[in-house]
């Protein structure tokens, strides 16, 4: 059996302190700039490794995030989760994911994990927290930041995009594009981003004088979402809907397919669609997609930004809730307003 190279072995063969061995691989730590060669040098010819759990333990801090994510099947999720393991490790920090699901149960046995791990800090992104959880995590001094997620719990801080305002864009967009006949597909119902899109869609109609014409559900689900539209739309034409705004882009992309290849209908000519979220294939030509952008880099940055105040001035860090305005991107999937053009893709 090999036995492990120790930092004491590094340390003779650099010619340093075991001090200085540690401060290398300790981030932030002050070293000179020849000591830390030297030591990095020996610790490569050596094949040594430093032990992150066991320096844990001695200083009270892993250096570890724990970042919880409900479903990835949402094309949003994968790029902002890229994003947000990026900024972390860029302050050197490590990154644990660990899936839950909607269910309050699974969420609570996750969290029992994470703590176990003695995290930092947690980021809950596309997933619900209840009060019980928020008091156990302060209770051990962890600080939690929701990500794409708003809840009403006292010292929680929550980073979103301005989800009732984009659905009141939306409204807007599609009353001045002159439909009659708007309806709504809404997500899953639990999800503090469907009920504010929802809000504010109904809202601007409201305000306009009109009622949502048909409402389904698709529960942020693709198969969900073409059930929900086949009940829609597959009616005699006086009874469907002109518009529908789908409550992201994950499902407006499966509505898109069962009303053209399914129900052979046009988009936007017989029905125009616009959804939320701005995913990459949104601009792809195939789809074209008229849609909310969700500012992610925006919001990585507000969430970060947040989880380190409360990592390292717990005392003097304040809850936030953070609700970022996102752009209506125009493309081709919705009839035109009088005097609009549809944004060119980038590519």
């Amino acid at each position: 059996m090999v036995e492990k190279v120790t930092s004491l072995q590094v340390a003779q063969l650099a010619g340093v302190s075991q001090s200085a061995v540690s401060r290398v691989f300790t981030p932030g730590a002050s070293v000179s700039k020849k000591t830390e060669d030297k030591v990095r040098k020996a610790a490569a010819k050596l094949g040594y490794r430093p032990n992150v759990l066991a320096r844990a333990m001695v200083s009270g801090k892993s250096r570890i995030i724990g970042l919880v994510v409900g479903y990835l099947d949402n094309y949003f999720y994968p790029e902002a989760l890229e994003k947000l393991s990026n900024a972390l490790q860029e302050q050197g920090y490590h990154v644990l994911i660990f899936m839950a699901s909607r269910s309050a149960g699974n969420i609570d046995n996750v969290m029992d994990e994470i703590l176990d791990y003695q995290v930092d800090g947690v980021i809950l992104a596309s997933v619900p927290m209840s009060s019980d959880i928020a008091m156990r995590c302060q209770q051990a001094g962890v600080p939690v930041v929701l990500f794409n997620r708003s809840q009403d719990i006292e010292g929680i801080t929550t980073v979103t995009s301005d989800n009732y305002a984009g659905g009141r864009k939306v409204a807007e967009f599609l009353i001045d594009g002159g439909h009659e006949r708007i309806a709504y597909i809404a997500g899953w119902q639990g999800a503090s981003t469907q009920r504010d899109r929802e809000a504010g869609f109904r809202a601007a109609l409201t305000e306009a004088g009109r009622d949502l014409f048909a409402h389904e559900v698709g529960d942020f689900h693709t198969e969900n979402a073409r059930a929900a539209t086949r009940r829609m739309f597959d009616v005699a034409p006086d009874k469907r809907p002109d518009a529908v705004f789908v409550a992201n882009d994950h499902m407006a992309l499966a509505v898109m397919d069962v009303i053209r290849f399914e129900l052979g209908l046009n988009v936007p000519e017989d029905i125009s669609v616009v959804g939320y979220d701005d995913v990459p294939p949104a601009g792809w030509p195939a789809y074209n997609l008229t849609t909310i952008r969700q500012r992610a880099n925006l919001m990585v940055t507000e969430t970060v930004d947040a989880l380190f105040e409360h990592i390292d001035t717990p005392e003097m860090a304040e809850p936030r809730k953070v609700a970022i305005d996102g752009p209506l991107v125009v493309r081709t999937s919705a009839r035109l307003p009088k005097g609009w053009a549809p944004q060119r893709t980038e590519t």
